[in-house]
This record gives C-alpha cells, structure tokens and sequence, in this order.
C-alpha cells in the first residue's frame, strides 16, 4: 500500500507532532508499506528527525505535484485548519484516494477556543465539510474521540495512541546524597496551552523544598517572556532555569536525570512528551487535561485538577517522595510504555485501518451521514 502521510512541519521545535508524524512514517515503512511524507513548511527535506537510509521517500515541493508523483492509495493528513490541509482534502476529493485525518487535538475544547473566531470562519467555510468528507478520523486517545463523536461529522472515529520509542537506560549507579537538590522538569513547546503560568502559580504555593524547576523547550510566539515575568514576580529566579530547546542525546539526558516530569497542559490529545518521560522511567505530574487515567491506576504518576490550587497540592504530595519510591514509579511507567505503546504494534493498527476501509469502498459500503454540529459545541 502507497501511503502518503502529510504534516504541517518536520522541524524537531514544532513539538509533539513532528515526531510522532515521523516516527509513524518510519514504524509503516517497517511493516511492509509504501510510504511517502510531505511537509508544508518544505522541512522534510532537511529534518533529521528521519533515520539516515531510512526508506521514507521525502517529497518536497507542491502538494499536488508531490502527490501526483507518489500516487498514493491513502493519504493520511496530521492536523486542520491550515491551506495545506484543505488542499489535501480536495486532492483526495478529485482522485478519489482513501484519506484519514488525525486531528491532533485540535478540536479539543481548549483548542478550538484558542483564536476561535479565525477558526469558526475556517469551519464555516471549508474545514467542517472537509472532516464530513474523510474516510475516518483519527484520535490518539478515547477522550479526544468521545469528543470528535459529539461533533457528529459522520466519518468513523478510531482511536490509536501514538508510539513511543524505548531508549536504552545506563545501569543504575551509585544515588546522590540524600540533600541534594532535585528537579522536575518540563518539555515541549512554551506556548499557553501548555499551562506554564499556571504551574509557576503553583510552584510559589508549594515552593518544595530542595527542589528546582526546569522549563525547556522552544519559546513559541513569545510566550517565554511572560512565564519568565511570572517566576520572576513569584521570587523564584534561583530555583527556575530556562535551557531553551533541546534533542537528541541533550533531550534525553534531561529526561533520565529529572526526578519528576511535569506537563501542566490546558489540553493534550495524547502527550508525546509524558510518554517520553515514562520511557526514561521518570514518573509524570500532569492534569485531568491530558488523556492518561492509567497514571494512577499504573502507579507511576498523578493528575490534578488544572488549576493553579490542584497543581500545588499534587506538587507537594510528588515532591515528598522520597528518590526510592520515585524510582519505582519510573519503573512502572517505563513497564506500561513497554506493554502498550511499541512502534511495531502503532503501524499494525494504522495498516489494518487503511485497508479496512480500502475493504468497505469496494464493497460498495453506504456513504456515512455527516452532522450538523457547530464548532461551538467543541469548545463547550
């Protein structure tokens, strides 16, 4: 099977996308498929986010003519609201190829009332019927389809998480002293709806101590400026570092040094970065925001309400963990990651979606019934 896979970036500082996207693309080449990945920011040419050799073809230039090369039997779109993806939708429209859309999160509630007059004018005009149209959309998790269900598009909702590589641990070694300061850290974009002012908030609530906190990730539209004048005005510049973007090994050495990862998101359709985390056997704080109730039942990690009040009280319950019982919770997180989220098994559900759907066409199987929902009834 020719799958064409399309992103918004493969630039590592897009975040979470850009790695799943990829690491999908790579995961379907080794289970026997044909796959072609386009980017509309012209980035896959360059980003190593592609294994050297790998037999990903990286197409570049215009959509139509990259897909017109390719030839695909289903294009597979990452993301809304932007040109490249309404265009993807008319291209598969006029050739008639099979096409799935992940959504990303981006109609999650949080989402959708982010700059939501830009977008119930993109809904309005083009981005509704071009999710009415799909063959299936896609979820990373069973809230964000409950919440694609209560749009009631029509096109099947199916849920699959995203993957998450198992990087090779060094043997434990001899602990740190038992004073010695240790630290939480967040990864990802610094962008609002990561909820960096919030957790700030509730850092000076519970002000831990013997802890510090690391913010790393890529400033996005400014927004560093304003976390960095609030750990500023809460009088926490000597416990607060900024690092700026990291990868590679300098990303993973972060993670296997943190003693606790802290995702204090507004929204999250899956949380690439959490699952990292647990994969570097780091333990994750995070909020009811963020689709990962197996936290708590896996015992390698809390949610809280996401609120400045629930984020400080879940903060002084994890930083009173001693490095021991820490240690364990990793453990069990990396076990879970592990158990459910290998690459192998992500792209054997991907295939088994495209070719059922490829089955139902040539059955003839009636056309969904799309619905009428507004994209206000997302964002209630």
């Amino acid at each position: 099977m020719n799958v064409l896979m399309i992103a918004t970036s493969l630039d590592p500082g897009y975040g979470g996308p850009a790695f799943s996207v990829s690491r999908l693309a790579v995961a379907l080449v080794d289970a026997g498929a044909h796959v072609g990945l386009w980017s509309a920011d012209g980035s896959v040419a360059e980003t190593d986010l592609l294994p050297p050799g790998s037999a990903v073809r990286r197409l570049t230039g215009e959509l139509r003519n990259a897909a017109a090369d390719f030839q695909p039997d289903a294009l597979h779109d990452n993301g809304l609201w932007l040109p490249h993806n309404h265009r993807a939708a008319q291209l598969a429209r006029e050739a008639g190829w099979l096409r799935v859309v992940s959504t990303r999160g981006m109609l999650e509630p949080w989402a959708v009332r982010h700059k939501r007059w830009k977008k119930a004018a993109a809904w309005r005009l083009y981005q509704r019927r071009d999710l009415e149209r799909a063959d299936a959309l896609h979820a990373t998790a069973e809230a964000e389809a409950d919440n694609l269900d209560g749009l009631r598009l029509g096109p099947p909702v199916r849920t699959i998480p995203n993957g998450v590589d198992l990087p090779e641990l060094a043997p434990a070694g001899v602990q740190g002293d038992a004073g010695a300061t240790r630290t939480a850290v967040f990864l990802g974009r610094i962008y609002p709806v990561k909820g960096l002012p919030m957790l700030v908030d509730a850092w000076a609530r519970a002000r831990p101590a013997g802890w510090r906190l690391v913010i790393a990730g890529p400033d996005e539209a400014g927004h560093q400026g304003e976390v960095e004048a609030a750990v500023a005005a809460a009088g926490l510049s000597d416990v607060v570092g900024f690092p700026g973007p990291v990868a590679g090994e300098a990303k993973s050495a972060l993670l296997r040094q943190a003693d606790l990862f802290v995702l204090p998101s507004h929204s999250e359709s899956f949380g690439m970065a959490l699952a990292e985390a647990l994969a570097h056997a780091t333990p994750v704080l995070t909020t009811t925001a963020v689709p990962w109730p197996q936290l708590e039942a896996r015992q390698c990690g809390w949610r809280a309400p996401p609120t400045p009040e629930g984020l400080a009280d879940a903060l002084r319950v994890a930083t009173a963990r001693d490095p021991a019982t820490l240690r364990a919770m990793g453990a069990a997180g990396r076990a879970l990651v592990a158990a459910e989220y290998g690459w192998p098994r992500i792209a054997s559900a991907f295939l088994a979606l495209y070719e059922d759907l490829t089955s139902s066409r040539r059955r003839g199987a009636p056309q969904h019934l799309a619905g009428r929902a507004s994209l206000q009834d997302a964002a209630a």
